[in-house]
């Protein structure tokens, strides 16, 4: 019998349900703090017809109900059901105190079904609670021979399927009873902890219509976020057009232009001409080169994205390993995104990270593809550090895509891109040699 082996598979699902047990105890705390907040709510609300107090208290109250909501969502998250926030976009410009926040926080359906959780939450979460501590507590009571003592000093005890107790024997059997019933409640707590969750759910989660405007939200931005965004590259491809091979081709006229006015007065003079014009038309292809690989590069359309990820990781100072299993092409506007999601990353780690090593992977799994670039640097990136992660986020989003970021000062960084899409058969291409 592999005892080892065995430890190692009861380890992890002991561990599980010793912080199921835990998260059931502060659950019961957390529940607590609803019965003032809902006493709160109402004296608030009570108070709406004394002018100017009710008005500020509502928007208070209601901030602080929707905090302890928030925490309860991100409870659940832990249990993995996931609640989203289904609360309308705060006005422009409002002032505290003021008509329109009161009536931004009043006239929002998610207040009032907020408010009509606290009371089932707390009850729900403090009973649910109570039973994912009772069950351990008395498997733990059986498993310590508290039933033979009991017994010893009262001559009678009952205990699990032995009632009552009537010998040392029989006092005994508690033990195995014990384990057994601390091995249920252990295995149970999660699943408690799980229905709570789901019971929050119910409540605290969007509507249909709280969903479809939420949506219609988001898409909002993000088609801003995409518009904005290629704007500004057709503002920086033109700038490139106009300060970089424009101002080189407009040389290269006059290099021509004054070759050809030399070529009969002074022919060495027209042949260094030309040789220079040579020269700035090669210069002038390698930019334009440089500027059509950043709008789409040709190794994308070659290889795809695990290919062109691979070249580019090649290419850089950084030792970088890639893990790639992508046994299709994707859509070409989903393909760039991800190819410049994945180099504008890969640039900041060269840039910020002082990285030693990089890793990328790459993932496609139930119509998600998933993007994971870590590195050994010193970590401490922010999204909101001017570091190219916005424009990521920015870039994904227009594809209903997200970016996860885990950088604790010290490293690792870690970023983890998601976007929604379909996989098709791979593409063939063709090589054509001339002589």
């Amino acid at each position: 019998m592999d005892v080892a082996g065995a430890g190692e598979r009861i380890a992890p699902w002991a561990r599980r349900g010793v912080r199921s047990v835990l998260a059931g105890v502060a659950a019961i705390g957390l529940a607590l703090t609803n019965f003032p907040l809902l006493v709160l709510s109402i004296v608030a609300l009570a108070l709406v017809p004394v002018p100017f107090l009710g008005m500020a208290l509502v928007p208070w109250t209601t901030k602080l109900v929707r905090r302890r909501t928030d925490l309860e969502r991100r409870v659940a998250a832990r249990s993995g059901v996931l609640v989203a926030r289904p609360y309308h976009p705060p006005p422009e410009r409002a002032v505290p105190g003021g008509w329109r926040r009161f009536r931004w926080v009043v006239t929002d359906p998610a207040t009032w079904r907020d408010l009509a959780w606290l009371v089932p939450g707390a009850l729900v979460g403090i009973a649910l609670g109570v039973v994912a501590l009772a069950i351990p507590l008395y498997g733990l009571a059986g498993l310590t021979l508290t039933p033979v003592w009991i017994w010893l000093g009262t001559d009678w005890y009952g205990y699990g399927t032995v009632w009552s107790v009537d010998s040392v024997g029989e006092a005994l059997l508690c033990v195995p009873q014990g384990a057994a019933i601390l091995a249920l409640g252990l295995w149970a707590a999660p699943w408690l902890r799980r229905v709570d969750a789901l019971f929050d759910r119910l409540l605290l989660a969007p509507t249909r219509a709280a969903e479809l405007r939420l949506r219609v939200t988001q898409l909002t931005v993000t088609r801003a976020g995409t518009v904005d965004a290629q704007a500004a590259e057709l503002r920086r491809i033109e700038r490139d057009l106009h300060d970089g091979i424009q101002a080189r081709l407009v040389s290269l006229g006059m290099m021509i232009g004054l070759a050809d006015e030399l070529i009969d007065r002074n022919p060495a003079a027209a042949h260094e001409m030309l040789a220079e014009a040579r020269e700035s038309s090669g210069t002038a292809l390698v930019e334009l080169r440089h500027l059509v690989r950043g709008i789409h590069p040709p190794v994308l359309a070659e290889r795809g994205l695990e290919g062109a990820v691979r070249a580019l990781a090649l290419s850089l100072p950084v030792p970088i390993a890639v893990d790639a299993e992508l046994p299709g092409r994707l859509d070409t506007p989903v393909e760039s995104a991800a190819y410049f999601a994945v180099a504008e990353t890969l640039t900041n780690v060269v840039r910020h990270s002082r990285a030693h090593h990089a890793w990328v992977s790459l993932r496609h799994v139930g119509g998600l593809l998933t993007m994971v670039v870590t590195d050994d640097g010193a970590g401490g990136a922010d999204s909101a550090g001017g570091t190219g992660l916005r424009g990521i986020e920015r870039r994904l989003a227009a594809f209903d895509g997200t970016m996860t970021l885990s950088s604790p000062p010290g490293g690792p960084t870690v970023v983890t891109m998601e976007l929604p899409c379909a996989l098709s058969s791979p593409r063939t291409t063709h090589s054509f040699v001339t002589d």
